[in-house]
């Protein structure tokens, strides 16, 4: 079953803005490029690969990953960095990518892209952090804070198959 969500408001991100949980979080962050693609999917297969996943999981978790990267991009605000969180749980991989973006609204849920993306992961989640809702102490240090640029997020969770 997928979930998907779109909202024009922020949202709580489980913790986005927490310190790292030294065991179960890695962030990266790179420029909003589509070159950058390849890198972020072979952390994510990796990673996948690391909890234990099945060969298909990983392969679904590296697609899923890939169009969530590529959405992030086609919002972002030109030159500016992509931050992707992964966390490992148990049972379940999730990623959170997000980028500065002059957009004004959430990236389309009705997009051939963003159904690609649903159908790889078990939940999926986009959403626009307003420019007015970003505060210096709590963004990334390339955010820009000029009342019109907020952040597009992404996140969205691969769960290990399970034997029935």
């Amino acid at each position: 079953m997928t979930e998907t969500e779109s909202t024009g408001r922020a949202h709580s991100a489980g913790g986005e803005q927490d310190a790292l949980a030294a065991e179960n979080d890695i962030e990266l962050r790179l420029g909003a490029n589509l070159t950058h693609l390849p890198i972020v999917r072979s952390i994510a297969a990796n990673l996948a690969a690391r909890a234990d996943f099945d060969l298909d999981a990983i392969s679904d978790l590296r697609l899923a990953v890939d169009e969530a990267c590529s959405t992030l991009i086609t919002s972002a605000e030109n030159g500016s960095t992509m931050r992707c969180r992964f966390t490992i749980e148990s049972d379940e991989l999730r990623f959170h990518g997000t980028v500065p973006s002059p957009d004004q609204d959430p990236p389309s849920t009705a997009s051939f892209g963003w159904k690609v993306l649903t159908t790889l992961a078990d939940s999926a989640t986009t959403w626009l952090e307003p420019a007015g809702e970003i505060s210096p102490d709590g963004a990334a240090p390339d955010a820009v804070f000029d009342g019109t640029h907020g952040r597009v997020h992404v996140e969205l969770t691969k769960r290990k198959p399970t034997l029935t």
